[in-house]
Order: C-alpha cells, then sequence, then structure tokens
C-alpha cells in the first residue's frame, strides 16, 4: 500500500506544506537493503553501536529522497530535492507510523508471544490456514522494536489474516509492540530463561508478555502451567482465555491423551463435548505443545477437526533462516526452498543483495509456481516482476506452468522460463552459472 508522504507527515504530527510530492510504500532502516530509492522512506536509526544518520548522504545519491532523522547535519543543505521528517525518536516514528497503518485493518491478527516456539508455531498455523486465508505473517523471526512495525507494514489490502511474533527482552517493551500488532487472537507459546537476566523473576517476565493480550478477543495458553495461570489472573485476562489442559477435563480444550511412536505423535483431544484425534510427523516435547497451540487458534477459527487431523499430519519442520551454500564455480546459493509467498521472495531478494555488496556478483533468481497465494496468477506474478525489478535481478530462471505462461509480465532482459524441474535440468542452463 502507498502513502504520500503527505499523510507520513500527518501521522507524525509534522508540517506537511514545504515536502515535495511523494508515495510511499517501502519503510528502510537498513542501507543494505535499498531496492526502490523512489518508494522508500529511510528511518536514520541510532543505537549504541551505529547512527543512521551516517548513510543519508549515501543513500541521497542513491535516488532516496524521503528521510526520518532526529537531526539535520550540515552537508545536507545540498540535497534540496530530500524532504526531512525531523522527529524526537526515529524508532518511535516508525513505531507510530505501524501502529497507524494497522489501525486500517479489520481483519483478525494473531500475536504471539514466548520464550520459545514463535516462530515455530506462526510457521505451522501459516501451513494450517493457508488454504483458508490470504496471510500476512512476520518474515522469519522478525519480532524485535524494529522487526515488527517492518512485519506489520506489509499488511495490505489482499490481507486477509495477520500473524505476528512478539520478542522482548527488557521490561516495558511490550506496550508498543501491542499497539503495532492489536491482536485479536493471543497464543502465549512456552516461557523460559531466555532474557531472563533483564527481569527480577520468571513471574515478572510473564507479566510482561502478557502485556501482549491485554486487548485481544480471546487468548490462548497452556493452563497446567502453574507460572502462567496465575499471572493470567492477575492481569485478569481469565474471562478471555481459551485454555487447553492434559489434566483439567473442563478446560476449554483438553488433551485426553498423547501417544508417540517412533517418527510420530498421536494426539487425543476433546473440544466442545465431542471427542478427535491427530497426528503430527514430530515427538519431541516442543513441538507437540507448539502443536497443540496451533491446534486452539485453528478450532478458534472454525476449521473443522477433521479437516485439520489432515492438515495436522502434513506439517512440515520449519526452516528458521535462509540457508547460504557455497556453489562451484564461485558461486553462491541461497536456498529458501522451504517458503514460496510474496513476503518469502522479498526477504530472500533482501538477503540477496547484502550478499552481493559483500561480493561483486550477478544476481540469478530462480522461482518456481508460487501456489495458493489468494491471487489470480496473473495479479501474482506482476506483483513478483515488479519485486525482481526493484531489487536489481539479472537473470530470472522461472519453472513451472503458471508462471511460465505469465513470463511477459517480466521486463527482465536476461530471462527463460521451463514447464517443468526435469526440463530445466535437461536443459543444462545451470552448468553455465559463474560468479
Amino acid at each position: 500500500m502507498d502513502y504520500t508522504i503527505q499523510q507520513i507527515a500527518s501521522i507524525l504530527q509534522l508540517p506537511a506544506k514545504e515536502l515535495h510530492p511523494a508515495n510511499i510504500s517501502l519503510l528502510l532502516t537498513d542501507s543494505r537493503r535499498l531496492t526502490d530509492p523512489d518508494a522508500t522512506l529511510f528511518f536514520a536509526l541510532e543505537t549504541r553501536s551505529n547512527d543512521g544518520h551516517r548513510y543519508v548522504a549515501e543513500l541521497y545519491r542513491e535516488g532516496v529522497r524521503n528521510f526520518v532523522v532526529t537531526k539535520m547535519l550540515p552537508e545536507w543543505a545540498a540535497f534540496t530535492k530530500a524532504n526531512f521528517l525531523k522527529v524526537k525518536n526515529s524508532l518511535t516514528a516508525l513505531q507510530k507510523i505501524a501502529a497507524w497503518h494497522r489501525s486500517r485493518f479489520d481483519i483478525p491478527v494473531i500475536g504471539i508471544t514466548g520464550s520459545n516456539g514463535k516462530t515455530i508455531v506462526k510457521e505451522w498455523l501459516y501451513q494450517l490456514l493457508e488454504k483458508d486465508y490470504n496471510i500476512t505473517r512476520s518474515p522469519r523471526s522478525y519480532n524485535s522494536q524494529i522487526g515488527v512495525p517492518l512485519s506489520v507494514w506489509q499488511l495490505d489490502e489482499k490481507s486477509e489474516l495477520g500473524i505476528f511474533e512478539a520478542g522482548i527482552s527488557l521490561p516495558d517493551e511490550m506496550e508498543p509492540l501491542e499497539t503495532m500488532i492489536r491482536p485479536t487472537i493471543g497464543v502465549l507459546t512456552k516461557i523460559g530463561e531466555a532474557h531472563q537476566e533483564n527481569f527480577t523473576s520468571l513471574q515478572q517476565k510473564c507479566m510482561e508478555k502478557l502485556e501482549l493480550f491485554v486487548n485481544c478477543d480471546v487468548f490462548i495458553f497452556d493452563e497446567d502451567n502453574e507460572l502462567v495461570s496465575r499471572c493470567v489472573d492477575l492481569m485478569v485476562l481469565s474471562q478471555k482465555s481459551f485454555s487447553w489442559s492434559r489434566s483439567n477435563r473442563d478446560a476449554p480444550l483438553f488433551i485426553s491423551a498423547i501417544e508417540k511412536s517412533e517418527e510420530r505423535t498421536l494426539i487425543r483431544y476433546s473440544f466442545l463435548n465431542f471427542e478427535y484425534a491427530f497426528q503430527i510427523p514430530f515427538t519431541d516435547e516442543a513441538s507437540i505443545e507448539n502443536a497443540i497451540n496451533c491446534l486452539a487458534v485453528a478450532l478458534y477459527l472454525h476449521v473443522s477437526p477433521i479437516e485439520l487431523s489432515e492438515r495436522m499430519r502434513q506439517l512440515e519442520p520449519v526452516a528458521m533462516r535462509l540457508e547460504l551454500r557455497k556453489g562451484k564455480q564461485e558461486c553462491l546459493i541461497i536456498n529458501d526452498t522451504y517458503n514460496s509467498d510474496i513476503n518469502s521472495i522479498r526477504i530472500a531478494l533482501d538477503f540477496q543483495q547484502q550478499r552481493r555488496l559483500e561480493r561483486s556478483l550477478t544476481k540469478t533468481v530462480i522461482l518456481s509456481d508460487i501456489l495458493q497465494s489468494g491471487l489470480s496468477p496473473r495479479s501474482l506474478y506482476r506483483r513478483v516482476a515488479e519485486l525482481t525489478e526493484q531489487a536489481g535481478i539479472d537473470k530470472l530462471i522461472g519453472i513451472g506452468p503458471d508462471i511460465t505462461a505469465n513470463a511477459e509480465l517480466f521486463a527482465l532482459q536476461e530471462k527463460v522460463f521451463f514447464p517443468s524441474t526435469d526440463e530445466f535440468i535437461r536443459s543444462g542452463l545451470w552448468k553455465s552459472f559463474r560468479g
């Protein structure tokens, strides 16, 4: 979605009269990830180890014209075509824009927090629900004070469901994350010792994490965890809870039995006085707990237990990060075969751009058909074509009948398409890759 720079200024309560016209669709905090200068708004963030103001001049030379800053440097006086939005705190401004953007969407949004399992639960929910919704979710583990606003910004007119992680390492960090995510459905994963050094007790950390759910419609958690149940009562969240339990038969979701085999786990449960069961292709305790949290969300969203059983059986392991491998003939291979959707492509292209800056390499993308996107093939591949063009891709190899049928949408000079993987392999084109 695009906003005019005047709208952005209005959100930040800044004067807009003197601003040059501009349409903003990309928020940038890392200068290395620049893709489309004209549509970019750069936030000069200041941290203990770096100062984003150092990169304004370089970005201006590369075509960026819109900046959020906390100070004006003398050398910028020559940047007469630039818009500078001067604020007290660039991070707060980024979060304020994201919160305003989130307020425009009246859709279910799932907010996930906890010490462990956030990304697994998010990705499994995506696998379980992608047939029912056009989903916008946090890329990878974008759950920080910077990652959350960049994630929420991905919501657009096609979004039917949002799934976002929230991670904290200090007291009082959850409030701005809650304001941006504004979840309607909350999920608390396992509470552990991560970042415990910054909290006086596990209870303090648990209470801080529960701040994410103060305005949600329903809140999902394991009521067998005594610490969590105590904190839920102290936060007066029990009236909106959809808890699950392995011991309390009166819980909204009762887990009646867990039976492990060598490679799979059978989970039996009771919901609305009916008995059901499903299998997952995992046997570890963390996966079992994560699957039950996902079960509760899906049931709340009215996915039928019969359909859920089939989808649970097909859950796949989550690739926690892009894989970077050294190939032949001085090539670097970025493997993102697990994910295949618009947001994942955007993140992969950003990652590719960073690697290219480290070495002078040709940028080649091999892309297969994207399934179950919620868009018509033509609309989908028009958006993909825009992303590849913005990212400055040198060569595109499309594999699959859908992307091949929409080949004319891609304006790249070097592009080739194959109806199937077998035909690509038989072509021998891959043997020519170098650097």
